[in-house]
């Protein structure tokens, strides 16, 4: 992909990020609660969300993923993301990866939204499988999931070591034949 792609739903844009946008992504990962179930701490200065915004470009400009800023047709403040990662082309697999403001939970926001990024996904980067990773206690993430589509495929026991423990995570996945639009 040379150009970065917008998508659009009945209520979002799905835009690339760009710097001034930190503000706004800054706000939501320096909230606990938003990054209970995420990879990485809780953000301490805006400087964390400006590196994490080159991270995702730079993903976007060296073909290996793609994260869209999640913003309400209203008005363009980010509000979340949402992406593919861990993509692996020569297997048409990618990891699929989201994230909301609180204030925007258990709205459907986030299936709307996640179900047009798995369209694109499916139709126009050659993806036949997209998976997601959760930890069992991310009930949110794993009704939304479950919503669009995805199977639970087992649980991968001490996955990854984070917060000074190991963690188990969920696999789902969602194979482009059994893909629904919905």
């Amino acid at each position: 992909m040379s150009q970065f792609p917008i998508l659009e739903t009945d209520r979002f844009v799905l835009r690339q990020l760009n710097q001034d946008d930190s503000r706004e992504i800054f706000q939501y990962f320096s909230l606990d609660e938003v990054t209970k179930f995420y990879d990485l701490e809780s953000f301490t200065n805006i400087e964390q969300a400006e590196e994490l915004i080159r991270r995702w470009n730079q993903r976007f400009e060296k073909n290996q993923g793609i994260r869209w800023g999640i913003t309400l047709r209203s008005e363009s403040r980010v509000i979340g993301t949402c992406g593919f990662h861990g993509w692996m082309k020569n297997h048409y697999k990618a990891e699929i990866g989201y994230e909301l403001i609180p204030e925007y939970w258990r709205q459907g926001y986030m299936t709307e939204v996640i179900q047009k990024a798995i369209e694109f996904g499916f139709n126009n980067l050659g993806l036949n499988r997209i998976e997601a990773f959760v930890e069992p206690e991310n009930v949110g993430s794993r009704r939304v999931l479950e919503k669009i589509g995805f199977r639970e495929e087992g649980t991968l026991k001490e996955h990854f070591y984070w917060r000074n423990r190991f963690v188990d995570t969920v696999i789902y996945a969602l194979l482009k034949k059994d893909y629904k639009v919905r």
